[in-house]
């Protein structure tokens, strides 16, 4: 489960805002590759600066071919040895394995459900479906997971409430979803 802050939200930081070009938007009638992308670029973005992730976003590209699930789905460790050597690219063999095995589960999950909408459909919660999609993708922790779904149109608890168990602010995530409420694309529910 979550961690839950006894503290209420955590306070604002201060940091220079993103240019409104390069803040992440929804993305429409999100594919099976979309979500792969977009659950990957959150898995590479933990713990290093979001500027930088966004600065060599064409080279994760290329290296893991357009994000192509069944493309990403084959790779073995010579694909793996490949992006471990790509210019441009976080050299994190582990987080590379893992963008693997997600791919995997994508399909699982599609086989399963037919698609990612009616797998995140079938859960009462948020909190449901972040239980269960930890046990499914590889490094999918809350923040990853909460970005993941609201770029992709799914379902989240609204920013405000989803930061009070937050252990630190995610001034990114903030101007993600102001971008989004602001055009009307908020996934958030109450």
């Amino acid at each position: 489960m979550p961690k839950k802050s006894a503290k209420g939200p955590p306070p604002l930081r201060a940091s220079k805002p993103t240019p409104p070009e390069r803040i992440p938007r929804v993305i429409d009638a999100p594919t099976l590759d979309d979500h792969l992308e977009v659950m990957t670029r959150a898995i590479f973005q933990a713990g290093l600066s979001w500027a930088m992730i966004d600065a060599r976003w064409d080279a994760f590209r290329a290296a893991f071919e357009g994000f192509s699930v069944k493309l990403v789905a084959t790779y073995g460790e010579g694909e793996i040895e490949r992006i471990m050597e790509a210019d441009g690219v976080v050299h994190s063999r582990s987080k590379i394995a893992g963008t693997i095995a997600n791919a995997r589960a994508l399909q699982a999950l599609a086989n399963e459900f037919g698609d990612v909408a009616s797998y995140a459909r079938s859960f009462g919660s948020y909190d449901a479906l972040y239980a269960d999609a930890k046990k499914r993708f590889a490094y999918l922790g809350d923040l990853s997971c909460y970005y993941w779904l609201f770029r992709t149109g799914l379902p989240v608890p609204p920013l405000e409430r989803w930061m009070e168990r937050q252990d630190r602010d995610h001034p990114r995530m903030r101007e993600m979803v102001t971008m989004g409420r602001s055009q009307g694309r908020s996934s958030e529910t109450a």
